[in-house]
């Protein structure tokens, strides 16, 4: 058997939290928080290393479970995966500036930099939710495919409208320090 059979026997391997839950699409005139705040969760014993602290692929974990549940608050869930569209991470930027350690709740929010008709630019912050430190920031670019075609689309005009309320109510929040950086040494000019 391939391995893709095996998959698709077995269902698929791995589970995020909100898996099977359906979307609660924003509606017209609703309220939206600046940032969002979606999920608090508490660092397992499985998210610790042998450094004993958070392991760095958790982080990503977390941030990933929090855009899961944007997704839901944007109406996107199983039924509308079903439909052949879908959002896909293109790229990730993860700061880790503080450690977590089990039993640490954490408290996320999530930010809406920037969307077009296919592309979402996300910030995503981390918080020691007892001490409010600032342990880390994720910075996702995300595009809205045609599953079975294999590429970027636009999103359906309900899924941008509920994008652009988003937008619009985060447009007057700073942008994070770290947002828009990228990966290199920096040199001393001698």
């Amino acid at each position: 058997m391939t391995p893709e059979r095996d998959l698709e026997q077995a269902g698929h391997g791995l589970r995020t939290p909100l898996e099977g839950v359906a979307a609660r699409p924003l509606q017209p005139g609703e309220p939206i928080a600046a940032p969002l705040h979606l999920i608090s969760p508490t660092v397992p014993r499985d998210w610790v290393d042998y450094n004993g602290h958070m392991s760095e692929s958790c982080y990503l974990l977390v941030f990933g479970d929090q855009s899961d549940a944007f997704f839901r608050l944007i109406g996107i869930d199983e039924a509308y995966r079903s439909g052949g569209h879908s959002l896909f991470t293109v790229q990730t930027m993860i700061f880790n500036l503080a450690e977590a350690h089990l039993g640490d709740r954490l408290d996320l929010s999530l930010q809406l930099l920037d969307a077009d008709e296919k592309r979402l630019h996300i910030f995503h912050m981390m918080h020691n939710a007892e001490t409010g430190a600032l342990l880390a920031t994720g910075e996702q670019m995300l595009v809205h495919v045609d599953m079975a075609a294999g590429r970027s689309t636009s999103m359906a005009p309900e899924l941008h409208a509920r994008v652009q309320a988003v937008l619009a109510a985060h447009a007057d929040l700073p942008r994070p320090a770290q947002a828009g950086r990228n990966i290199a040494i920096q040199r001393k000019i001698r």
